[in-house]
């Protein structure tokens, strides 16, 4: 019996990427195989120039429940080198991802999420970072990114307690963007993802690039960092055709595609 792929990819919309992962039996746990797909998948997205965005989903209602810990005595943490867990939560990726959350997105699976750039997510939907609870540390972003995403307290809460956070209280603390009925979130990821490719594929990704680039520095040094990458932008033939369409009433014809690169 052939074992099922732990990742899969498709291409719902024009240049988008959808992956999958595909563990169902297990809410999608993160053992060695996935984490090396999902990181050669990244690779894909970022190396295609016919593919502006992804989408990052799990199999049949749930999202992940992060590291296959009856792996984890043989296999270690699965991180891959460089780029942390599943290749994902260290990487710099260039091109906008986003989480479509159903079901569970807990422990690794909501640090998968957390290092997406938008997230949607089912009303019936959850995240909870429970590694205390299991003598661990969320240490592929959640104790980083979390309390700069929820209220500190409410983050301090998730974290040192096991807590769990309802989709719904996500929401409303802006950690998801998007909250739909059960079985849509991948509808909306996919709408989040048409809103993106409106816009210049190389002004997408620089201002990704700032916002990586000075999370954390204050002012001064952040205007430091982001005016050698922004200042070439104003002379570029994209912002020209953005300016004349703005005056002409029409929508861009974005006709520049931004380099390729390697998370």
């Amino acid at each position: 019996m052939l074992t099922p792929h732990p990742v899969l990819l498709s291409e719902p919309a024009p240049g988008v990427l959808l992956i999958t992962l595909n563990r169902p039996r297990v809410r999608n746990a993160i053992d060695r195989p996935l984490a090396e797909a999902l990181d050669a998948a990244l690779t894909r997205l970022e190396d295609d120039p016919a593919l502006a965005v992804g989408i990052l989903t799990g199999a049949e209602g749930h999202f992940c429940s992060g590291m296959d810990l009856k792996a984890f005595p043989t296999e270690g943490v699965p991180v891959v080198a460089g780029r942390g867990l599943a290749g994902l939560t260290r990487a710099r990726l260039h091109k906008p991802l986003i989480a479509a959350v159903e079901g569970a997105a807990v422990a690794g699976g909501f640090e998968l999420a957390l290092a997406c750039d938008l997230i949607t997510a089912a009303d019936t939907a959850f995240f909870a970072l429970p590694e205390v609870a299991r003598g661990l540390i969320a240490a592929e972003g959640g104790a980083i990114r979390l309390p700069g995403r929820l209220p500190y307290h409410v983050a301090m809460e998730m974290l040192l307690t096991a807590g769990t956070l309802p989709a719904a209280d996500a929401a409303r603390y802006g950690l998801v963007n998007r909250l739909t009925p059960q079985g849509e979130a991948l509808e909306a990821a996919l709408a989040l993802s048409a809103r993106v490719q409106a816009h210049s594929p190389q002004a997408v990704h620089l201002t990704k690039q700032i916002v990586q680039s000075t999370r954390g520095l204050d002012d001064h040094a952040a205007y430091s960092v982001q005016d050698p990458l922004s200042a070439p932008v104003f002379a570029t033939a994209a912002a020209a055709e953005g300016a004349r369409a703005f005056t002409q009433k029409r929508s861009p014809a974005w006709n520049t595609t931004p380099p390729s690169h390697h998370p």
